[in-house]
């Protein structure tokens, strides 16, 4: 596939995140419009509420682009998905005779406040990165019992809080939870010392499932894929996992980037699975290139000062896709809905600088990583700005994902105080 003209000129660049071949759906407002579905071309929006009102969109009996959020779109499934997304590339491609009336409906994106895409139905987290779960293995369990015995045989994931996703730029507050060093008895409630970020990729889910699905069902469910920063607290998840697992830890806040690319912009770059260690059972295994070829990175900026990029990775290292993830949280007739977001797991390649944490990065804080400022970090301090960015390369197009950023704020005062 090659670059598909726009005559919104900014999109014809083969490094523009944004061009015709993407088309991911976003929320935004201005200081003159209400937060409303806009589609990003260029470096420009296409604002679908007026577009629709105009009559330049009109795909169902109902109107879609009412309400500011996409979950209307991801209900109607996946014809009406294809066919929204040929309009808009019918009325944005060069020598389109929608131009005309196309034109009013563009808003630049330097001028617009970017919103949560979607409205957050539920929330999983998995576990589904090979090199990133051997490596916390070994620093607690030794490499000998690295992976616990269910790794290879299903996706392992824990139920996150929906309220806790927020958009891209939204500042993140230091926790306050039970910490317990080894050198003492008892536990402490103090704010946390070793926040972290996990670089993931997040899938949304467009269509309902009241039962069981394949494979090949889950991975025709996924409306898109978000950039996804799973905000981890490592001092309070180490006192608080056993026996159950991740909660207060996790409860933080989890930050996606406000695009949603869709699978169909993903397709020429999907890819395969490893090769299993372990066959797996019937209901989980590969049926074709379920994962994409995307390259990820992450930056760390401390506050006032220039960022370094810590990691670059890419999501084919990915263990289980997230069709596979999908099609495991329905066995027990787990009902899904569409906007459920599946974050896929720490994403990290073999070598130290495509790890997708500061846990592993600073392999537990006993490896201080050295910033190009000259600064080092094991964990997180406050004012630091950590990015995450994505993109797909063709050959003369990239389909980006745009960036998804947060700023630690420090801890509130001893909330409990009186």
């Amino acid at each position: 596939m090659t670059l598909q003209k726009s005559w919104v000129a900014s999109a014809n660049s083969a490094k523009h995140p944004f061009p015709l071949n993407n088309l991911p759906y976003g929320v935004f407002s201005t200081e003159a419009l209400d937060p409303r579905c806009g589609v990003a071309i260029g470096d420009m929006i296409f604002d679908c509420q007026r577009a629709e009102e105009a009559g330049l969109i009109s795909l169902t009996d109902d109107a879609l682009f009412d309400v500011p959020f996409w979950n209307e779109v991801m209900e109607e499934g996946p014809e009406l998905w294809a066919a929204l997304r040929a309009r808009l590339g019918q009325i944005l491609a060069d020598g389109s005779p929608d131009k005309a009336r196309a034109e009013p409906f563009l808003v630049p994106q330097s001028e617009a406040e970017m919103h949560l895409p979607f409205l957050v139905s539920e929330y999983t987290d998995f576990y589904a990165s090979k090199n990133h779960a051997s490596n916390v293995g070994t620093m607690f369990r030794g490499p000998e019992n690295a992976l616990p015995p269910n790794w290879l045989h299903m996706p392992i994931g824990y139920n996150g809080r929906a309220s806790s996703v927020v958009v891209s730029g939204t500042d993140i507050r230091r926790p306050w939870g039970q910490l317990k060093s080894p050198d003492h008895d008892m536990p402490a409630f103090l704010p946390c010392r070793r926040f972290d970020l996990e670089l993931e990729m997040g899938a949304i889910v467009g269509q309902p499932a009241d039962g069981p699905v394949s494979v090949d069902e889950a991975d025709a469910m996924i409306f898109g894929y978000v950039l996804l920063n799973d905000w981890s607290a490592r001092d309070i998840q180490a006192w608080e996992y056993v026996p159950l697992g991740p909660f207060q830890a996790k409860a933080t806040a989890t930050s996606i980037s406000p695009w949603i690319v869709t699978t169909a912009a993903l397709q020429p770059f999907r890819c395969a699975t490893p090769e299993r260690e372990v066959e797996l059972l019937p209901h989980l295994r590969d049926t074709g290139p379920m994962l994409y070829d995307i390259d990820l990175s992450i930056t760390l900026a401390p506050e006032g000062k220039a960022a370094s990029e810590i990691s670059r990775t890419n999501y084919s290292e990915m263990y289980y896709s997230s069709a596979q993830q999908l099609a495991h949280h329905t066995t027990s007739g787990c009902p899904m809905n569409p906007g459920d977001l599946l974050g896929s797991g720490t994403i990290s390649g073999k070598e130290k600088n495509q790890r997708g944490a500061l846990l592993e990065l600073s392999w537990g804080g006993k490896e201080p990583l050295t910033l190009d400022t000259g600064e080092t970090r094991t964990f997180l301090e406050d004012g630091d700005t950590l990015t995450l960015s994505g993109a797909a390369h063709g050959d003369d197009f990239t389909i980006g994902f745009g960036t998804c950023t947060g700023t630690i704020l420090p801890a509130l005062k001893d909330p409990y105080a009186r």
